[in-house]
């Protein structure tokens, strides 16, 4: 049976990197909870959406099993970061479930297991397209045997509606190593997630699926008789995020499935991706491009955007305590230059522009013109917080040449704006 990892939390200090400023400070005025009760266990039980095909998960635990090297990867929105968690980077899900996971299947030494966690506050699945290849894959130096996706609570912002998840979970499932790819959908305080959409994906291809949501809501509700494990005060950090004790919980909504396949009997084929995609598969063949490689893959003035951005988003990836600079390789509009604009002429189909927003009111907005139409503006203080934020600038059926134009707006030619990098696909 399933033992869920020991209630005790380390209470050391955490990190320095930024967070979502949204958080608050957690309350402590409820009762203890009791993580080893008959209770805690049947909610946990609950989060088990479905154990899918089991032939890829079965693998991978098999290898952990023999000591051979397995790799864990998550990728994600603020929760995957680790948000609410203290210290940030030991107690939350991800580092929880990798080292839930190591005790289960690699004994006591566990150092064949490896641990990628790349979540980024504030940010879809249309940014996770963009990064996965850079902070999941490392650009080719890692192939993951394992890939959790969460951005169940993040999509909200998804201009495509499901289509850059869909094409995210096609493009880690569809990798040469053929990794398992559970898909977690984590909650908010409000009981609000994007489950709904994001689950028939999960069905489509047969996936393994762990629904937070569904392991505690409903329980928030119940008394202590009716079998009431944790409150929202409890669970909740602030109105997005868990404490330690949500991160927990989610953590052991893993490893109960981790337990029920690894002691079921594996499917004998692996899945099929021969099925039409269910929202669509646009953006599976995305890359990234930024100052680093831009001139090798598209003609690009940088008139006004010469500097490079150095006050960026951070994230605490795998299991370091230290803010990892986000999108370093960037073009920035700095305000005393005669030129305003940033101009590139590529050959794609579809563009996603990834620009920083910011709560300094040195910044300024921009507007994007492509092949001169004006298409949509950049307002960096659409959330007034120093993030990465992913916009679509064209979405077409054919590969063809586009110029794209970014322009500081009248009035806003002495205000900075930062161009982080753009995905395309050919």
């Amino acid at each position: 049976m399933f033992n869920p990892t020991p209630g005790s939390m380390n209470e050391a200090k955490g990190p320095t990197a930024p967070r979502d400023p949204h958080q608050v400070p957690p309350s402590s005025d409820e009762p203890p909870i009791d993580f080893k009760s008959l209770a805690y266990r049947n909610m946990i039980d609950k989060s088990l959406l479905n154990k899918g095909n089991t032939y890829r998960l079965k693998k991978a635990i098999d290898k952990a099993r023999r000591g051979e090297p397995v790799t864990m990867a998550f990728i994600g929105g603020s929760i995957t970061h680790g948000a609410g968690a203290e210290p940030l980077h030991l107690n939350c899900y991800a580092y929880r479930s990798y080292d839930l996971f190591k005790r289960m299947f690699a004994g006591e030494d566990g150092s064949s297991i490896r641990l990628i966690k790349a979540g980024v506050g504030g940010t879809s699945s249309e940014l996770g397209i963009v990064r996965y290849e850079r902070d999941v894959l490392r650009d080719g130096r890692a192939n993951p045997d394992i890939v959790i996706i969460e951005f169940a609570v993040n999509d909200a912002d998804d201009e495509t509606k499901g289509n850059c998840y869909e094409s995210l979970v096609l493009k880690a499932l569809g990798a040469e190593n053929k990794p398992a790819v559970i898909l977690l959908f984590s909650v908010f305080e409000s009981d609000w997630n994007l489950q709904d959409r994001l689950a028939p994906v999960g069905w489509h291809y047969h996936l393994p699926m762990v629904s937070v949501k569904d392991a505690v809501v409903d329980q928030f509700q119940w008394t202590e008789e009716q079998g009431k494990v944790i409150s929202k005060k409890q669970f909740f950090y602030d109105i997005y995020h868990p404490t330690n004790a949500g991160h927990k919980i989610m953590s052991d909504c893993l490893g109960k499935l981790f337990e029920e396949v690894d002691r079921s009997t594996p499917d004998k084929e692996d899945y099929t991706n021969e099925k039409p995609p269910l929202i669509g598969n646009d953006f599976v063949g995305i890359k990234l491009l930024d100052r680093l490689n831009g001139d090798r893959i598209a003609v690009i003035d940088e008139g006004g955007f010469q500097e490079i951005d150095t006050d960026l988003q951070k994230a605490e990836m795998d299991d370091h305590s230290f803010g990892t600079i986000l999108f370093p390789n960037n073009w920035m509009h700095g305000g005393t230059s005669d030129k305003h604009y940033f101009k590139m002429t590529i050959r794609s189909k579809r563009l996603i522009m990834v620009f920083k927003d910011s709560g300094s009111a040195d910044f300024g907005c921009a507007s994007i013109w492509v092949n001169g139409k004006r298409v949509r503006t950049a307002d960096p203080h659409k959330v007034n917080w120093t993030h990465c934020n992913a916009i679509l600038l064209y979405d077409e059926q054919d590969t063809d040449e586009h110029t794209v134009e970014i322009r500081m707006e009248d009035k806003q030619e002495n205000k900075r704006f930062t161009i982080l990098g753009f995905g395309y696909v050919s």
